[in-house]
């Protein structure tokens, strides 16, 4: 027997906003996070359904919200029950600075030529502070145009060292202590450790202080010979060299396109890479 027609109920009508939020709880662990997004949401008189239709749109124009955060509270209204579509996290703008300063040679100097080798071997060849430590200097080798580095994992090109290197095996060959040590970034003075000597393997600890230290005297002496129409240019980079650490540094370099030498700091660097690759096609 077919069923009776019967006239479709009425449309219930909504609740007002501040209510239909209040029946709703915050997920747990973000509180603060969903009080935030409840309250961007009243100031333009959206209630959780329209929200859930609408999407975050009006809410991240009101308030000025980054990719960032739109992604952030997206998450968040999803772990209270909004159906809400969720964005794709932006990935960070591939990191840019110029490094150069920093493999320049400026004198003859020991502790300066054998930082000025560092990173100029670095720029080529980004691996971790703890595998430099460790190379030893039957490891790298000198062709005419370019550095060979070889270690358990495989060998490694490295172009535009030549110079630093030379200048770095040519001040060393006049220590004896330091020509006759096996280590490609020895020790240039003896620590406070009973086994520390001139010419022994430095620990990360020093090597991350040396570079630091690098990074310093070279803005010194960029701000000291800089002309006047440069003064700017060399303060901004002054203001990014601030922040630097070695494991930056090497990120950088492996951002720029250096090859990978260990997984640490491969996945980010990667990521950057193939989104400005994606931003150029």
């Amino acid at each position: 027997m077919p069923r009776a027609w019967q006239q479709p109920l009425p449309e219930m009508p909504s609740l007002p906003p501040a209510r239909a939020w209040a029946r709703l709880a915050a997920p747990p662990g973000y509180e603060t996070q969903w009080r935030r997004l409840v309250d961007a949401a009243l100031e333009i008189g959206l209630g959780p359904d329209e929200l859930a239709a609408a999407g975050l749109d009006d809410v991240a124009a009101a308030r000025e919200w980054k990719p960032a955060t739109v992604a952030l509270y997206s998450k968040v209204a999803r772990y209270g029950g909004l159906a809400l579509p969720l964005p794709r996290t932006p990935e960070p703008d591939p990191p840019a600075l110029d490094l150069r300063p920093l493999t320049r040679v400026r004198s003859d100097d020991p502790e300066h030529l054998r930082c000025v080798a560092w990173c100029a071997l670095a720029l080529g060849w980004p691996a971790p502070v703890g595998t430099f430590r460790s190379l030893g200097r039957d490891q790298v080798r000198a062709t005419a145009r370019r550095l060979l580095v070889s270690t358990e994992d495989g060998e490694w090109v490295v172009p535009g060292a030549l110079m630093a290197w030379h200048a770095w095996e040519d001040v060393r060959g006049r220590y004896p202590a330091l020509a006759a040590s096996r280590w490609v970034l020895p020790a240039l003075r003896r620590g406070p450790g009973l086994d520390s000597r001139i010419g022994g393997r430095l620990s990360n600890q020093a090597l991350q202080a040396t570079f630091t230290k690098h990074v310093r005297n070279t803005v010194r002496q960029l701000r000291a010979t800089s002309p006047p129409s440069r003064r700017d240019a060399v303060e901004e980079l002054a203001a990014a060299y601030r922040t630097l650490s070695y494991d930056s540094y090497r990120r950088l370099a492996l951002a720029a396109g250096a090859p990978p030498v260990a997984a640490r700091g491969v996945v980010r660097a990667s990521r950057a890479t193939s989104r400005a690759a994606r931003q150029a096609g």
